[in-house]
């Protein structure tokens, strides 16, 4: 069944214009940083907010944020979602940004969506600062609703223990990527994942659910079900990289980096003869760059070998059943079936 998301997805893009906006103003920048200095000149917080905000207007499909606006539709049962799961959505959003600006600085990629990364835009100290003060930005919203201090309190600790973990995640990465010598079992390599990626998809459940007046167990449980589509749509990035590239980004660009990703695990779990070799190819990219032939060579071995194709039916098998929990515990709902449908027809894009 079809979905036009269009309403929900204008309301979001309001509300995190109005939270992170181009300009600076008084109205924002008193809540924002309390009474300043008459020293300080806008420009000195441009450059916090001009990383953050080009990204944004970059791109991004936004579904984390629809999701929440989703799971509180689900939880009240209506077609419509209560006000503060809208402006609930920096929370999730300007994470997800944040991360990225930070993602392609440790990984010391050049693009992102399509344009110079951040750090290459605005230099390395620039970009570092900015994406760390939008981690400190993103919670600010949930002072602003009129949800009881309880509650609140209760976004706060979610919010926090989630990016916690998101970084655990990343130092996961990190620690593998760096070596070419370190290969992560398949159950590390998940547990990664859902921390670095599944996280916001975790966290964006669970705050809808509680927007929506659900209880604590609800949201925990929503939020499992929803860190299984941040694994999915992670391990379907992997295969993307490797075969048609992601979007504003370089194909192959994984293997420069040095990312241990599901298709190269399988590919070794079934052919550990060629643990040496993919070595290599890691090796001399890691070098050479992404038009180094190592990038082609790798990408053909995992290609051969069917590890592509398997990685992406465990990602699809992932997301479907995920869905399937949803309209599970909310059946019946509008909701349910839109999240289904949201996330049916992002596999559609992603394979089409």
């Amino acid at each position: 069944m079809e979905y036009d998301f269009t309403h929900e997805l204008q309301k979001i893009e309001l509300i995190l214009e109005k939270a992170l906006p181009d300009t600076p103003t008084s109205e924002w920048s008193q809540p924002t940083f309390g009474q300043l200095s008459p020293a300080v000149k806008s420009s000195h917080i441009e450059s916090l907010l001009a990383p953050c905000t080009r990204l944004m207007h970059l791109g991004g499909k936004r579904w984390r944020p629809l999701l929440l606006v989703l799971c509180a539709q689900a939880v009240t049962g209506t077609e419509e979602a209560p006000e503060t799961a809208f402006q609930l959505t920096p929370l999730v959003e300007f994470v997800h940004t944040a991360s990225l600006i930070h993602d392609d600085i440790e990984d010391a990629a050049d693009t992102r969506r399509g344009a110079p990364a951040a750090h290459i835009a605005y230099g390395l100290d620039t970009a570092l600062n900015a994406g760390a003060w939008l981690y400190f930005v993103a919670p600010s919203c949930i002072q602003k609703t009129d949800l009881n201090l309880e509650t609140q309190l209760l976004l706060n600790k979610l919010y926090h223990q989630e990016l916690r973990r998101l970084h655990l995640g990343q130092a996961m990465d990190i620690s593998w990527h760096r070596n070419n010598e370190t290969l992560p079992t398949q159950e590390e390599y998940t547990a990664m994942v859902r921390m670095k990626t599944g996280t916001l998809a975790s966290l964006a459940a669970q705050v809808g659910i509680i927007a929506g007046g659900g209880t604590e167990a609800q949201a925990q449980e929503m939020g499992r079900v929803a860190s299984d589509i941040g694994i999915g749509f992670q391990v379907l990035d992997d295969v993307i990289n490797l075969t048609t590239g992601n979007v504003g980004k370089k194909r192959g660009d994984d293997i420069v980096e040095g990312k241990k990703s599901l298709p190269i695990l399988l590919h070794l779990q079934h052919n550990p003869q060629d643990l040496e070799r993919l070595t290599d190819h890691f090796t001399r990219a890691r070098l050479q760059g992404v038009d180094s032939p190592a990038v082609e060579q790798a990408i053909t071995l995992v290609t051969e070998s069917g590890a592509l194709e398997t990685a992406s039916k465990h990602a699809h098998q992932l997301i479907h059943t995920a869905c399937q929990r949803v309209e599970e515990l909310y059946p019946g709902t509008p909701a349910a079936q839109k999240i289904t449908a949201l996330f049916t027809n992002m596999l559609k894009a992603a394979i089409g």
